[in-house]
């Protein structure tokens, strides 16, 4: 099937590849790496809707983009990032684990003790491009509580499914699921 969703999104007109989960299930596959124009889009509508903050972080690797282009665009300001895999760089690590409905197996997530420091008792603004089941937010979520930071709130460009019925998270736009046929799911 070679199916896509078309959608606006921050203004923007983009179609979304259909992949399969299972025979069943098709989500509609949002990459934003390579798109600029849709990056900074995104970045100045989440920057409107977010609360007061001192740091953004986000996951290795899809959320770095947008969490790149909102700290760019709001001074040049530090922010965080959930490595996949420790660094011979990093002082010492914190970690979670993470189960992602878009890898496959258990993941492990890591931050930087010198950057836990950084964030002890400051509020942190997680950022991705997509939240799903919320695995990869809860493994963040408890990143931050490790550093003493404070999460102040939670955003995505699209929350997929479910996510976009929750009360905690501040998005653009609602991602359908898909059946075998691509048609969404409601």
């Amino acid at each position: 099937m070679n199916k896509a969703y078309k959608m606006k999104i921050a203004g923007l007109d983009r179609e979304l590849p259909l992949c399969p989960l299972n025979e069943n299930l098709y989500i509609g596959a949002f990459v934003i790496f390579g798109d600029p124009e849709l990056t900074t889009a995104c970045a100045q509508e989440l920057l409107k809707k977010a609360p007061e903050y001192d740091y953004i972080i986000t996951a290795e690797s899809k959320g770095i983009p947008i969490a790149h282009e909102m700290a760019r665009l709001a001074g040049n300001q530090k922010y965080f990032l959930a490595r996949k895999k420790p660094k011979l760089y990093m002082t010492g690590v914190f970690e979670v684990t993470v189960r992602s409905i878009t890898t496959e197996g258990e993941q492990k997530l890591y931050l930087d003790t010198a950057d836990a420091e950084i964030m002890k008792g400051k509020r942190i603004l997680i950022v991705d491009d997509v939240i799903s089941t919320g695995a990869s937010l809860s493994s963040i979520e408890q990143l931050v509580e490790q550093t003493g930071g404070e999460v102040v709130g939670r955003m995505c460009i699209l929350a997929e499914g479910e996510a976009a019925d929750r009360k905690d998270i501040t998005y653009l736009e609602r991602l359908p699921l898909f059946d075998k046929d691509g048609n969404p799911i409601e």
